[in-house]
């Protein structure tokens, strides 16, 4: 036994507990799914009660503005009051519903990106991030004359330094 373990061999001790760690990561990764599926259900949830708060929100201002005029006696006023319901109706309409749209767009973007794309592809494995670099690739001779690449940064005092990206 102590010979196979110095030869790096498994042994049925290695094989019970590396069957016991396979089902504890399996349990977690079991966990964890559960939980990703009740998280981006109830956040597609709150995308659907955004769009019903929109739908609500415009038939408020709608008949708020212009179905007022549409409900007014006379030929004249209610011609006042649909032009006059029309701007508010419409100002009101891009200024709040648009504003909202765009934020509810750009929100369930970044989510998407952060949140999904990440869950699902992303494995940390403990291994630091290192930077892709040309330099790394290039065969050694090729690489002793390679010239550290400058960038130039704009002053707003009028002067312009040369600075190394490293």
């Amino acid at each position: 036994m102590l010979l196979a373990a110095a030869r790096d061999e498994p042994t049925d001790a290695d094989h019970d507990e590396g069957f016991t760690v396979l089902m504890i990561h399996q349990l977690i990764e079991t966990i964890e799914f559960v939980l990703g599926t009740i998280s981006n259900t109830a956040s597609y949830l709150r995308l659907w009660a955004l769009s019903l708060a929109h739908s609500q929100l415009a038939s408020v201002f709608f008949s708020f503005t212009i179905k007022a005029g549409l409900s007014t006696d006379g030929m004249f006023v209610s011609v006042i009051m649909l032009w006059v319901g029309f701007m508010v109706f419409a100002s009101v309409t891009v200024g709040v519903m648009m504003c909202m749209d765009v934020m509810e767009c750009f929100l369930h973007t970044l989510r998407l990106h952060w949140v999904e794309f990440q869950s699902k592809f992303y494995k940390g494995g403990g291994q630091q991030f290192v930077p892709f670099s040309l330099l790394d690739h290039l065969p050694e001779k090729s690489r002793e004359g390679a010239e550290v690449p400058q960038a130039r940064y704009y002053h707003p005092g009028g002067r312009d330094d040369d600075v190394e990206l490293r």
